[in-house]
């Protein structure tokens, strides 16, 4: 099977659905002949010309809320946000308005809003262009919320986020854009609300989700080197959790470790650790740990970064403490 890289599969992504519905138009900052910040929407204003390929200003939340009234009229608008910290600017329009309307109108009016959004740190770019906002938007009813991790997941996933009814934020970690994976060439979507096991074992289950899968596997690799099978629960897309996947492999290892990047209070992997205990806690033979970032702004500097963020070895060292075991 071919490889692309995770940037070139949302531009096809874009580019079918483009072709697939009239009603499917993009816009944001540079998308046009400029391609995007990160090249997702490279030669597609060349196809689909300035009516459907929309530049906007630096203006956010002027052009999500045109966004919101686009969607509850018929159209399937697609925004991209430069960066994911300034979804705090249009956060009125998401939250009090694309979340509700449907639920307010019966059912009667549709809201087929997606808005695209690089998130995550690991760039040293400081405190106000490195948040990882899911679990703020994961907390709103109305919302579905997607962390794709590979190509192939984001390119399945767009496709499957631009159909839906619902408002979508589409998380794309910009770790991850220059990432390549095994891509088909044939029509495919992958359902929203459906997490994947992307490595079997029997000892642990970490659950996790977007770049921090990356991690996880290395340190899955390593502790496997040590004796210990690590099985690896995606959760693809964060609202809603896919609760029987990842409760299953529970069942199955008796130990659970959530892996994020985002801070930790009030946040995905406390939902996690959360339906665990009300669900499985006979199951567990160990407490839920938990790697996710300090409770602090990201610093800018390097060395502070690495400090705050998950990493390999903090995943070894807990998943050791969960196993009860001394590192080896």
């Amino acid at each position: 099977m071919r490889e692309i890289f995770y940037n070139q599969a949302l531009g096809e992504a874009l580019a079918e659905e483009l072709r697939r519905d009239k009603n499917v138009v993009l816009w944001g900052i540079d998308i046009g002949p400029y391609g995007g910040a990160n090249g997702v929407t490279k030669g597609l204003f060349d196809e689909f010309g300035p009516e459907r390929i929309i530049d906007m200003p630096i203006a956010e939340l002027g052009y999500v809320g045109l966004g919101v009234g686009a969607a509850a009229t018929g159209l399937r608008p697609v925004i991209e946000l430069q960066f994911s910290d300034w979804i705090t600017l249009p956060s009125e329009m998401i939250i009090n308005q694309a979340a509700k309307m449907r639920y307010m109108f019966g059912g009667v009016l549709e809201m087929p809003l997606v808005i695209r959004a690089p998130i995550g740190a690991y760039l040293s770019a400081g405190a106000q262009h490195s948040n990882s906002f899911e679990s703020l938007f994961a907390f709103v009813p109305g919302i579905k919320v997607v962390t794709p991790s590979t190509p192939y997941n984001a390119k399945g996933l767009l496709k499957s986020a631009i159909r839906d009814n619902n408002t979508v934020l589409f998380f794309e970690h910009k770790k991850l854009y220059g990432v390549k994976g095994e891509v088909p060439e044939e029509e495919y979507t992958i359902s929203l609300g459906e997490a994947e096991i992307i490595r079997e074992g029997s000892d642990l289950t970490i659950v996790t989700y977007s770049y921090m899968c990356q991690f996880c596997l290395e340190a899955a690799k390593i502790l496997e080197k040590q004796g210990v099978q690590v099985e690896i629960v995606d959760l693809r897309t964060v609202d809603p959790i896919d609760e029987k996947m990842f409760l299953d492999s529970v069942k199955k290892t008796h130990r659970l470790l959530v892996v994020q990047e985002a801070w930790r209070e009030c946040s995905i992997s406390s939902e996690i650790a959360a339906i665990a205990a009300e669900k499985a806690l006979y199951y567990l033979d160990a407490p839920v740990l938990r790697v996710t970032a300090e409770d602090v702004p990201m610093p800018f500097s390097p060395v502070l970064e690495e400090r705050v963020l998950p990493s390999v070895k903090k995943i070894i060292e807990a998943a050791n403490t969960v196993l009860e075991r001394k590192p080896a």
